[in-house]
This record gives structure tokens, C-alpha cells and sequence, in this order.
């Protein structure tokens, strides 16, 4: 049941619905794909000064991350980047919430593909369109919006509380892990990604991969004196369509073993050759494989490279071995702990709102949750709004859902400071 104060801070948020949406609207016109993630932060350090919140600026290349035994080794340079974190009360001696979303987001090309521009905000029918509307800009204005509320509706906020807007998620994971390694740690955390207004349950590892094939250029009026790369590496497709399914029918935790097919893979990108009239010298697909929690990244990393050699040895062509690269992510599977007073905590919140226990999500892909469960030791979990087409075309988010996200992050930092009151007085 909710009480007058508990009304009162819903009548806060609706009233700044429409800033929760200009705000989303702002992140989503800053095309933010890695490495052109600065102007998207220029945006939010903008919001958080408008809001009266502090903000700091962490860094990708701070010292000794390099060598962090949970970093993703990264091709780019790392000099210059950073996440903005705000934070609220951090000496205080009360359990410490933090809010977590990332600023980063997949390309949108070809964008032709697209109703209108994906770095133009639109809506239409109760949704608002764009790239990272619905992951996860939509979620990073909610959250930050219902803390806007709670200080707005007057009440007190006096235990530590974080906002970490992060960049990296959608690649390494390095952006969250970077807050970590810096002490913004705390006691749990909540990560408002588009899977619905439900208790995020687990997730599963992840590996990024590289396969290159080189094959022999030669001029086209004689093709049989090359080796075409890219038709040999249309071979290999199958053996990694064959370490799919062999994940799939290890034995699994629950509740992982009730899902069909919950480890993917996916051919994200393929390339080679440079001209039309050659036989093509090289040829290069990167991947990415599902694992189920408790795997090891090393152990699918061994498993990827022993699909290459095998397929490499069947071939028996005296063709040059393939080159295997693991660049991004490798990230361990993890499950929730749904018992954790944090998750009882934003489940009574979500009934007194919505009039029914929330409904639990078990995810076939992965989250920042995987650094602060892995890393930090931390519980938490994703409860955000309702997006269509994330990483697709035309890309949007439920504004209904939007609400009931800010809605119920109010309620939950309002009683977070209730329920930390009564237990230090206890």
C-alpha cells in the first residue's frame, strides 16, 4: 500500500515525465557508437548540472586497470574516455544503491534502412523512436529523473547513492568495470535495461571471436591459380554452427536447463578481399558465442580454437592455419540472487504499484550486472522499460513503460532510505 508520502512522489514523477522524456530525446540525438561516445557525455554532464548533481568524470586508462584480471583487452585506445558518475552522500555510513546505465550504443548502418534519420528522436503511436532509445537511454532518464523526483517531493536522501552513466557495455563490459576499480562500488544496484518491468533473473557468458583466413590472390582470368579466402571461410560456418549446438546440449544449471536454446551464436560480421576482378587474400568473421553460467571464458575460448584447427586439419590443403583473435567481450554467466533484500525490496515495490508480484526474465545475452557480480561481489539486477528492435531497425521504446520505470525507481530509492533508517535504528 502506498502511503501520502509514497502519493505525493508519484505526483512528482509524473510531473516531470516530460523532462524524463526530454532527457531520453537528448541522449538519443548523440550518436554514441564506440568511440564517439564524447558528445552523449557532454549531454549528460550538461543534464546533471541542470539538475543540481554532481559529476565525475572516470577514466577507461586509469592506473592499473590495464592488468584488472576482468578487463576485456581492447584494439582502441583507451586515452581520453571515460564514464560520468554522479554521486550523492558518499561517506555515509548507510548501504549503498547505485543506479547503473550505459551511454553506448550499437551502429544503426545502413541507415537507409531506417523510417527517419536513428539519431533523431520521433514518436508515434506511444513510442519514441531512435538508436538507444530503448537501449538504454529511455532507462538512464528514468532513473535519473526519479532521484530528481524524490529530492523534488522533499524527501531525504542521506545514504550513499551513485548514478554511473557508463560507455563499453555493448562491447567489453570495461565501462562498468572501470567504476568498480575506482571504489564507485556499493551494496546493490539496479540497471534499468529494456527487458520490462520484471526481475531480471541471470545471464550468460559471453565471447567475442575472430577468425582470419588467408587464402592466394591471383587475376581473374585464371581463378584455379588462387586460393579464394572468402569461399574457404564460408566453410567454417557449419563447424561453428556445430559448437552451438554442442553448448546447447551440455548438461546446465537451472534454471537454464528449462530453456530450449538459450546459448547463441551470431555471425555478426564478415569481410574480405579489396578488389572485384581478384581472387581475394584474405577473409575475416567476427562472432559471438553463448556459454551458460559457470563456464569459463578461457575454456570457450579453447573449445572456439579447436572448431578452427579440426576444420583447418579436414581441409588438408597446405593452406596457411587460420588466425584466432578474442577481442571484447569475455564475460562469465551469472544467476541472481532473488532472496536479497534489495530484490524483495523492488519486487514490493512493483506489486503496490501494479497490483501483482513481478514477473522473473532469465536472459540469453549479457549486462553490466556481469561486473558487479564477478568484480565488485555486488547483487542486483535489470528492471527497465519495454523496447522493440533493440540493435535493429527502427529501434523504440514504450513511453508507458518509461513511467512505470520512474515510478518505480522513486519508490524504490524512497524506501531504500525508509528500510536502512529502520535497520541502523534497530
Amino acid at each position: 500500500m502506498l502511503d501520502t508520502t509514497e502519493k505525493r512522489l508519484l505526483e512528482r514523477c509524473e510531473a516531470l515525465m516530460d523532462t524524463t522524456l526530454d532527457l531520453t530525446r537528448d541522449l538519443v540525438r548523440g550518436y554514441s557508437v564506440l568511440g564517439q561516445e564524447r558528445s552523449v557525455l557532454d549531454t549528460m554532464e550538461r543534464w546533471f548540472e541542470r539538475l543540481d548533481l554532481p559529476a565525475e568524470r572516470v577514466a577507461l586508462d586509469a592506473p592499473g586497470f590495464a592488468d584488472h584480471p576482468h578487463r576485456a583487452p581492447t584494439e582502441w585506445s583507451n586515452e581520453g574516455r571515460y564514464n560520468l558518475v554522479s554521486r550523492l552522500n558518499p561517506d555515509a555510513d548507510k548501504p549503498h544503491l547505485v543506479l547503473n546505465g550505459h551511454l553506448d550504443v550499437v551502429p544503426a548502418e545502413p541507415t537507409d534502412m531506417w523510417t527517419r534519420p536513428p539519431w533523431e528522436p520521433w514518436e508515434q503511436d506511444g513510442w519514441l523512436y531512435g538508436r538507444g532509445a530503448g537501449d538504454m537511454k529511455a532507462g538512464i532518464a528514468a532513473m535519473v529523473m526519479a532521484v530528481q523526483a524524490v529530492r523534488e517531493s522533499g524527501i531525504e536522501i542521506d545514504f550513499p547513492l551513485t548514478l554511473q552513466t557508463v560507455i563499453e557495455e555493448e562491447c567489453t563490459g570495461n565501462g562498468a568495470l572501470a567504476c568498480l576499480h575506482q571504489g564507485y562500488s556499493g551494496d546493490f544496484v539496479l540497471i534499468p535495461e529494456p527487458f520490462g518491468a520484471q526481475i531480471y533473473s541471470g545471464q550468460v557468458g559471453v565471447l567475442w571471436f575472430r577468425l582470419r583466413v588467408d587464402g592466394v590472390p591471383a587475376h581473374v582470368l585464371d581463378t584455379r591459380a588462387g586460393s579464394n579466402a572468402i569461399e574457404t571461410l564460408q566453410g567454417y560456418l557449419p563447424a561453428f554452427k556445430a559448437l552451438e549446438d554442442e553448448i546447447n546440449a551440455l548438461p546446465r544449471p537451472a534454471p537454464y536447463d528449462a530453456l530450449e536454446h538459450p546459448f547463441n551464436l551470431s555471425i555478426g560480421k564478415i569481410e574480405g578481399g579489396n578488389w572485384a576482378s581478384s581472387v581475394p587474400a584474405h577473409a575475416i568473421l567476427e562472432g559471438r558465442v553463448g556459454f551458460p553460467p559457470g563456464m569459463r571464458p578461457d575454456e570457450v575460448m579453447a573449445r572456439v580454437r579447436e572448431v578452427v584447427a579440426a576444420h583447418h586439419r579436414a581441409l588438408d590443403d597446405g593452406s596457411p592455419a587460420p588466425r584466432v583473435e578474442f577481442h571484447g567481450f569475455r564475460s562469465e554467466g551469472h544467476l541472481v540472487d532473488l532472496e536479497t533484500p534489495g530484490i524483495r525490496l523492488l519486487s514490493s515495490c512493483h506489486e503496490d504499484l501494479v497490483g501483482a508480484p513481478p514477473a522473473h526474465y532469465l536472459s540469453t545475452c549479457t549486462t553490466d550486472l556481469r561486473a558487479f557480480h564477478v568484480s565488485g561481489g555486488i547483487n542486483g539486477t535489470c528492471y527497465g522499460p519495454v523496447a522493440q528492435r533493440i540493435h535493429g531497425v527502427d529501434e523504440c521504446v514504450e513511453i508507458d513503460s518509461i513511467r512505470r520505470v520512474l515510478n518505480t525507481y522513486a519508490l524504490f530509492i524512497h524506501r531504500w532510505a525508509s528500510a536502512n533508517t529502520a535497520r541502523s535504528a534497530s
